[in-house]
C-alpha cells in the first residue's frame, strides 16, 4: 500500500504538470475543448466541457498504475471517455504509448497534425516528476492491490480550469472560484464494500512562483483502513464558540440556504466552485461542512477526498438517506460507497451521488446539519 500511495502521488504530480502545460500554451488550449453530449453530459451545466487534458491525464494514470499493479488494470475508472474527435471529424482513441515519440504521434492525430503541441503534451506525460516526500515508509495496511479499485477525476472543476481566473489564495480562507479550485483526484476503494481506503489530491495551481517560474502545486493524501488512519493534513483545532461554517454551491436550493443561515449565520455560509475543492475546504478546516442537496456529483468527485476525511475522523454521507433515517445516530450505513452503479441510469448518471451529500469532519456537526434540514427537503 505504501508503494501504491507513492505511485499515486507521482502520477498525480505528472497529471498536474500536464494541466499546467495545457494552460501555458494558449494555441494548444484552444484546441483542447470539446463539448460533452448525450449520456456523458453533466445535466447540471448548460455547457460541460471535456478537454484533451482530462483524457490524457486519465489514460496516463491508468497506464502507469496498470503497469506497476497489473491486477488493478481492469478496475481503474475515470470520468472521461477516451474517444476524442479531431477537426477532421475522425474519432481517435487516446492511449499512452510505450514511448514519448509514439504518444506524440497519436496525439498529433487528435490535434490536427499540430506536432509541436503534441510533443509538448507527450513530454509532460512521459516526464517523471521530482520525488514527492510523503513519509510513507512505515505505512503497513493489510490489503492487496487485487482487492482495490480506483476512481480518477483528471481535472475536477473543469469550468474553472478552462476559464482560468488567477485568484490570490489567502491563508486560512477558501477561494470561491478560479484556478485554485481545479484539482486532480485519485481515490482508492475496496471492491467488495465500496469503502474508500486511500485518496490523493493534487492542486496544480496552488501558488505562483514570484520569480516568474509559473504555477506550483500542492498535494494532500490520506489512508483509512480499520484502525489505520493516516493523513498528510493535521486535524484542524476546532475553535470553540466560533459557530458552524458551511460551504455550498452557488446554485444550492434557496430552502437549504435559508435553513443553514439560521444555524450558522450569513457570515459562516460560504460558496465555492468544484465538488472536490469544497470537500478539500472541509479537510483543511476552511469550512466545517459541505452540503449538497442535488445529485450533481459523481463517484470520481468524492472518492479521493472522502478517504482523507475518513482518516481525520469524518466522512461523506448520502444526504437523502440521512434525512430518511429514523435513527438519531449517524452510523456508517449512510456513507457513500464507490463499487456499484445505479442500474436504472445510463452513461455518467450511473455513477452519480443521486442523494446529494454532506462532507464533515465531526459527527456532531453532521447531526446538527441533518436535524436542521429534516422536513425541509
Amino acid at each position: 500500500m505504501a508503494d501504491l500511495l507513492r505511485l499515486l502521488l507521482r502520477v498525480a504530480e505528472k497529471a498536474a504538470n500536464v494541466a499546467r502545460v495545457c494552460r501555458q500554451e494558449a494555441p494548444l488550449f484552444q484546441l483542447l475543448i470539446q463539448e460533452k453530449t448525450g449520456d456523458d453530459k453533466n445535466k447540471k451545466f448548460f455547457q460541460d466541457f471535456k478537454t484533451l487534458a482530462d483524457v490524457v491525464i486519465q489514460e496516463m494514470i491508468r497506464h502507469d498504475v496498470g503497469a506497476q499493479f497489473p491486477e488493478m488494470a481492469g478496475f481503474i475508472h475515470g470520468e472521461e471517455s477516451n474517444k476524442f474527435e479531431n477537426g477532421l471529424g475522425e474519432s481517435v482513441t487516446v492511449t499512452v504509448c510505450g514511448t514519448k515519440e509514439e504518444t506524440a504521434a497519436l496525439l498529433a492525430t487528435v490535434l490536427d497534425g499540430d506536432h509541436t503541441a503534441a510533443s509538448l503534451l507527450a513530454q509532460a506525460i512521459h516526464q517523471d516528476p521530482a520525488t514527492i516526500d510523503a513519509n510513507t515508509d512505515g505505512l503497513t495496511v493489510p490489503l492487496s492491490p487485487s482487492e482495490l479499485g480506483i476512481w480518477i477525476d483528471p481535472i475536477d472543476a473543469t469550468s474553472q480550469y478552462i476559464e482560468g481566473r488567477e485568484e490570490v489564495l489567502e491563508e486560512g480562507h477558501l477561494s470561491p472560484s478560479g484556478l485554485h479550485c481545479a484539482l486532480v483526484l485519485i481515490g482508492v476503494y475496496l471492491r467488495s464494500t465500496g469503502e474508500p481506503v486511500m485518496g490523493v489530491i493534487n492542486q496544480p495551481f496552488n501558488n505562483k512562483d514570484p520569480s516568474g517560474g509559473g504555477w506550483r502545486g500542492k498535494h494532500f493524501w490520506g489512508v483509512s483502513c480499520g484502525s489505520i488512519n493516516v493523513c498528510s493534513v493535521s486535524r484542524p483545532k476546532d475553535e470553540l464558540g466560533t459557530g458552524l461554517s458551511v460551504v455550498l454551491s452557488c446554485s444550492e436550493k434557496q430552502v437549504v440556504k435559508e435553513a443553514l443561515t439560521s444555524v450558522c449565520g450569513p457570515d459562516k455560509l460560504m460558496y465555492a466552485s468544484g465538488a472536490g475543492y469544497k470537500i478539500l475546504c472541509v479537510i483543511q478546516g476552511l469550512a466545517d461542512v459541505y452540503v449538497l442537496s442535488e445529485g450533481s456529483t459523481f463517484k470520481w468527485d468524492s472518492c479521493a477526498p472522502h478517504a482523507l476525511l475518513q482518516a481525520l475522523g469524518g466522512g461523506v454521507v448520502d444526504l437523502t438517506k440521512c434525512l430518511q433515517s429514523s435513527s438519531e445516530a449517524q452510523d456508517h450505513q449512510n456513507d457513500l460507497t464507490y463499487h456499484q452503479p445505479s442500474v436504472e441510469c445510463k452513461g455518467a448518471e450511473r455513477w452519480a451521488n443521486h442523494g446529494g451529500l454532506v462532507a464533515y469532519r465531526d459527527s456532531s456537526q453532521l447531526l446538527n446539519i441533518i436535524s436542521t434540514l429534516k422536513d425541509k427537503l
